[in-house]
């Protein structure tokens, strides 16, 4: 019983961009295929951060959940003013 009151260390190693673009591909393609209205349901979560509007399936929730929100929005800000430069 011991080990219950000490500290634990959790090195989180820094997630690179491919992750975040791949795991945001496969959530939008489950919110599709699951038949929700994929932008709505990514701002909530991005909003609220509860994870309940992300579905199960495809372990989209899982892996969503391992990147940082604001690691999200800086992707999907950089990605859309790269667009909108052309």
């Amino acid at each position: 019983m011991d080990g219950f009151d000490k500290t634990m260390k959790f090195n989180y190693e820094e997630i690179p961009k491919e992750d975040v673009k791949t795991v945001f591909q496969n959530v939008y393609n489950t919110l599709q295929e699951r038949d929700y209205n994929a932008v709505n349901q990514i701002v909530g979560y991005l909003l609220s951060g509860d994870p309940a509007y992300i579905p199960r399936h495809n372990e989209a929730r899982n892996q969503i959940r391992r990147i940082d929100r604001d690691d999200i929005m800086e992707e999907l800000v950089s990605t859309y003013l790269q667009e909108y430069d052309k």
